[in-house]
């Protein structure tokens, strides 16, 4: 049996505001940064690899510091503990780490010791899949529906859902479960591009950048807006002009009121 013998964390940062790539209208001279952990384990992996999962936690510059500090708060929930006790009762494991009776004050989720909280979580997902031999979303793919509620702590849902009415409604898509996976290993998972439309870059820049992705294909783009409606309306042009018709998605990163952004 595997068993978690060691946590270690890494602190990662990009020193991305000298580009001003990541800027936004709240974030203006961003360093984006990862929070990773390493759960240690007493074990091999199929590969005959250590077995070790690996989970991570985004933020930016300065605020690796918290996260990392309190993973390390956090982590001796799970150290000694076997992974199989972990993964077959993933709500169990969730709940035993926003419950710590003294750090659940700071949280349990939101702010910081979530974003600790989804690193270790993280992680024994990466353990879970690395176990069975599989990328992460083929486990996710393979699970029953049963499995599925199982790993879900309702305790903040049942008003909008509950253990049983979502039961109901992964069961009626079952028979459709493997046309879709086939789908994803035919197609992939639609995704967008953000790296064009960072609010510091200048017009050239984007124009640039657009042309770029759209080379390598990219068919969904993003732009940040905020500063005020005329340089918005203008960075919206650019990009018109540069992809056409393709999704052109905006995003405000919180600097608007409800009011404003209707």
């Amino acid at each position: 049996m595997a068993r978690i013998t060691g946590v270690r964390t890494l602190d990662v940062r990009a020193p991305t505001s000298r580009t001003l790539a990541g800027s936004d209208a709240v974030h203006q001279d961003p360093d984006y940064s990862g929070a990773y952990v390493f759960l240690e384990t007493d074990a091999a992996a199929p590969d005959g690899a250590t077995l070790e999962g690996v989970g991570m936690t985004f933020t930016i510059g300065a605020g690796n510091d918290l996260c990392c500090a309190a993973i390390e708060q956090l982590a001796p929930l799970l150290v000694g503990r076997e992974v199989t006790e972990l993964t077959e009762d993933l709500a169990a494991m969730w709940r035993s780490l926003t419950n710590h009776s003294q750090l659940r004050w700071l949280g349990p989720e939101k702010g910081v010791i979530h974003l600790a909280t989804a690193a270790l979580v993280n992680a024994v997902w990466d353990l879970r899949a690395k176990q069975e031999g599989k990328p992460l979303w083929r486990v996710v793919a393979d699970m029953t529906p049963e499995q599925y509620v199982d790993a879900v702590d309702f305790r903040y849902l049942t008003d909008v859902i509950d253990r049983d009415r979502a039961l109901d409604r992964l069961r009626a898509l079952a028979p459709t479960r493997a046309a879709r996976v086939q789908e994803l290993e035919r197609d992939g998972y639609p995704a967008y591009l953000t790296s064009a439309g960072w609010l510091g870059y200048p017009e050239d820049t984007v124009r640039d950048l657009c042309r770029a992705a759209l080379a390598d294909g990219w068919t969904c783009f993003k732009t940040k807006v905020g500063i005020d409606v005329a340089s918005d309306r203008r960075r919206c042009e650019v990009m018109r002009e540069e992809i056409g018709d393709l999704p052109l998605m905006a995003d405000a990163n919180q600097v608007w009121d409800v009011g404003t952004a209707i």
